[in-house]
């Protein structure tokens, strides 16, 4: 039975202080048949306090320390894309690994959170791909970033990576993949104001308690949607934030999917860890503020045919109403979901 680290051990040799020697470059290294599958280290993922079981992981691409530190390597390595760009250029850690405005390559979304993707099976916000973290980052090597697997496979630093945790010969799209699903899989939000509230380690203020009774009550009526502590129940929805016709193609959301009717207008919930970090909200970045969002919800949404039943509960079809005060309270029991050590932490930082 595999030995159990200490979550302290395992960050010191994930990190930076290394457990074992990594793969050594050599002239020896022309010949990549002689290099040997590394004694790796098992690395457990270790459930968050109150959260649900994370979904499988592949049989294929078990976290190990040195393969959760191949994929940091890559997340950060500009040599995957012909423009320059990197996973970090569209998450930056410092705003909860969301971007600035919107993307380019994807006709004008905003860049979800990659925040606790390891309990995800939905992903993008049309919900385009269903399956696992590998399927994801399959699909940004091959279409985001189009990688030069020539120019990867030049590279005698990730070759000599590949074989010794993967005994690849060849690197291919896949493998790239797997290594960086590995380590968005360790990008776990577990330390905000409202979670450290919850075990009882902190206290919320009263104002921000007060926003948090009425995130949870029919008042406010968050928590059908935004479950409580992991803040997504990472289903599809229209809330309501076009008119029947829809202005930009990618505000037909879920429909150019599936080409469904009813599922015009239909967006993931994004995760709420980290909210008052970003810049802009909605699939478009429509809003650019807190306040604007709990506005939407108050008074601004569109009664069209598909909408979700939540949000025309009796005494509701024409939003919350909620009170200015009741407006406040609700934004600041929404910035206690900022988690100060992940943003913060080395553990992500640039190598």
């Amino acid at each position: 039975m595999k030995q159990k680290l200490s979550l302290v051990v395992i960050a010191l040799c994930l990190w930076g202080v290394s457990c074992k020697k990594d793969p050594v470059i050599s002239d020896d290294n022309d010949n990549i048949d002689s290099i040997q599958l590394a004694d790796m280290t098992p690395y457990e993922l270790i459930r968050p306090t109150f959260y649900p079981e994370p979904e499988p992981i592949p049989a294929d691409n078990q976290l190990y320390v040195e393969r959760i530190a191949l994929g940091k390597k890559l997340f950060f390595d500009t040599r995957l894309s012909n423009n320059g760009e990197n996973c970090e250029s569209c998450h930056k850690q410092n705003l909860g690994f969301s971007m600035v405005g919107t993307s380019a390559f994807d006709n004008g979304h905003t860049s979800l959170p990659l925040i606790n993707l390891a309990w995800y099976k939905n992903f993008m916000w049309d919900g385009r791909i269903t399956g696992s973290l590998e399927q994801v980052m399959f699909f940004e090597i091959t279409k985001r970033f189009k990688t030069d697997m020539n120019k990867i496979n030049d590279i005698d630093e990730y070759r000599v990576m590949f074989k010794s945790y993967y005994g690849v010969n060849e690197i291919k799209e896949t493998d790239l993949a797997r290594a960086l699903a590995q380590y968005m899989r360790v990008l776990v939000s577990r330390n905000t104001l409202d979670d450290e509230d919850l075990k009882g380690n902190r206290q919320l203020t009263a104002f921000e308690r007060a926003g948090q009774q009425l995130f949870f009550s029919e008042t406010a009526d968050c928590f059908h949607c935004h479950a409580k502590v992991f803040t997504t129940d990472n289903a599809l929805h229209n809330t309501g934030l076009d008119s029947g016709t829809y202005a930009k193609e990618i505000d037909k959301g879920h429909y150019n999917v599936t080409g469904n009717p009813e599922d015009l207008g239909k967006f993931r919930t994004p995760t709420l860890r980290n909210v008052a970090l970003r810049t802009h909200y909605m699939h478009d970045g429509r809003f650019t503020t807190l306040e604007e969002v709990v506005d939407f919800y108050d008074h601004g949404f569109k009664r069209v045919s598909n909408i979700d039943p939540v949000m025309l509960k009796p005494g509701k079809e024409d939003g919350l109403n909620l009170t200015d005060i009741q407006k406040r309270q609700l934004v600041a029991y929404l910035k206690t979901f900022t988690d100060s050590v992940m943003i913060n932490s080395d553990e992500f930082k640039a190598p």
